[in-house]
C-alpha cells in the first residue's frame, strides 16, 4: 500500500476507534448501572385448555322415535307422514323414504360440523396478554414494602390466590398517584396454544434487567436472597444519585378480550389499573408481578429507567 494512501487512512481509523470505544464505554456503563439493580417478582397459573361443555340432546327419546316424532332410527325432525296416492304408490313411498335419508345425512352432518368447531374454540380460545409498567418517585417506598408484604404472603398455586395478588398490587399503585411519574401498557390477543410462549417471551425479558430475584414467591415457592451490603449511607447515595425511581411491571394472561388504554396520562393509568385490577380468577391464567429495585432503600435513577424502559412516557 502507498505510504501517501496509508497516512490518509490512519487518522480516519484512529478516530473510527476512539468512537467504539466511547459507545461500548457508554452502553457498557448503562448495562452495568442497570444489572446493578435486584428485583422482585410475584407469580404463577398455567396455560390449560377449559374443559369442552355440551349440551344435553337426548340420542332416542322413549317411544323409540327420532328426536320427538316417532320416526323408527330417524331423527330428522319431523314427523313421517304416509302418502296416499293411487297407482304407483310404492315408488312414490320409496321415493318419500330416499328424501328423508338426504336430508336426515345432511342434517346430521351439519349437526356435527357445529359440533366439531364448538369443541375446537373451547379448546384454544382467545387469550389476551397485557402489560403495565409504572415508573414510580422513590419516595413511593412505602409501596415497595406493600410489594414485599404481598409476595411474602400471598397465595400463588390457584387462580383465586393470583387474582388477590393482582388486585392488591393494582390498589397499592392507585392509591398513591402522587408518586406516579412514568406509565406504559400494551395489550395483544392470541390463541391459547400460542400464548404460553408470547407471555413467557415477555416475562423473561423483563426479568432479564435485573442481576437477581432477591425476594420471589412463584407458585407458592417464596425464597429470599441475602442482603447485599451497599458502601455508604442512605442520606449519601440519595445525594449522588438525584431524581431516582421505581418500576413496577404487571404482566397478565386472561380468557378473552383485555384491551389496555394508551398511557398519555394519569387518567389513562388509572383506567388501565382498574381494568387489569378487575380481571377475576376464573378469566386469569398466569400472572407475574415484578419490580426493581427490591430492596427496600435502593432506587434506580433516571438514565437506568430510559435504558431499561425505553416505552414509558411521562404522565
Amino acid at each position: 500500500m502507498p505510504k501517501r494512501l496509508l497516512n490518509l487512512i490512519k487518522p480516519l481509523f484512529k478516530s473510527l476507534l476512539l468512537f467504539a470505544l466511547v459507545g461500548a464505554l457508554v452502553l457498557g456503563s448503562a448495562g452495568d448501572a442497570l444489572a446493578a439493580r435486584g428485583g422482585g417478582r410475584i407469580g404463577g397459573g398455567g396455560f390449560r385448555a377449559p374443559s369442552p361443555t355440551r349440551t344435553y340432546r337426548p340420542s332416542r327419546p322413549p317411544g323409540g322415535g327420532g328426536y320427538g316424532y316417532g320416526y323408527p332410527g330417524g331423527g330428522f325432525g319431523f314427523p313421517f307422514i304416509m302418502p296416499i296416492f293411487g297407482v304407483g304408490g310404492f315408488g312414490s313411498l320409496f321415493t318419500i323414504l330416499i328424501f328423508i335419508s338426504i336430508a336426515n345425512f345432511v342434517v346430521r352432518s351439519f349437526r356435527n360440523g357445529s359440533e366439531s368447531e364448538e369443541a375446537g374454540y373451547v379448546s384454544n380460545p382467545s387469550v389476551s396478554i397485557a402489560r403495565l409498567q409504572v415508573g414510580l418517585l422513590a419516595d413511593a417506598r412505602e409501596l415497595q414494602a406493600d410489594l414485599n408484604r404481598i409476595a411474602e404472603k400471598a397465595d400463588t398455586s390457584s387462580p383465586a390466590g393470583l387474582a388477590q395478588v393482582l388486585q392488591e398490587t393494582s390498589l397499592s399503585l392507585m392509591r398513591h398517584p402522587e408518586y406516579w411519574a412514568y406509565g406504559g401498557a400494551d395489550s395483544s390477543k392470541t390463541y391459547l396454544n400460542a400464548a404460553e410462549t408470547q407471555f413467557n417471551r415477555l416475562a423473561l425479558a423483563e426479568r432479564g434487567k435485573f442481576s437477581g430475584e432477591t425476594l420471589s414467591n412463584v407458585n407458592n415457592q417464596l425464597q429470599k436472597a441475602a442482603a447485599v451490603e451497599v458502601e455508604g449511607s442512605a442520606a449519601a447515595l440519595a445525594e449522588t444519585q438525584p431524581g431516582e425511581y421505581i418500576v413496577v411491571t404487571l404482566l397478565a394472561a386472561t380468557q378473552g378480550d383485555l384491551k389496555l388504554p394508551t398511557i398519555n396520562s394519569e387518567a389513562d393509568l388509572r383506567q388501565a389499573l382498574s381494568q387489569l385490577g378487575a380481571v377475576s380468577g376464573d378469566r386469569l391464567l398466569a400472572l407475574e408481578v415484578l419490580w426493581t429495585p427490591q430492596a427496600e432503600g435502593e432506587t434506580m435513577t433516571s438514565e437506568e429507567v430510559v435504558t431499561g424502559y425505553p416505552e414509558l412516557r411521562l404522565v
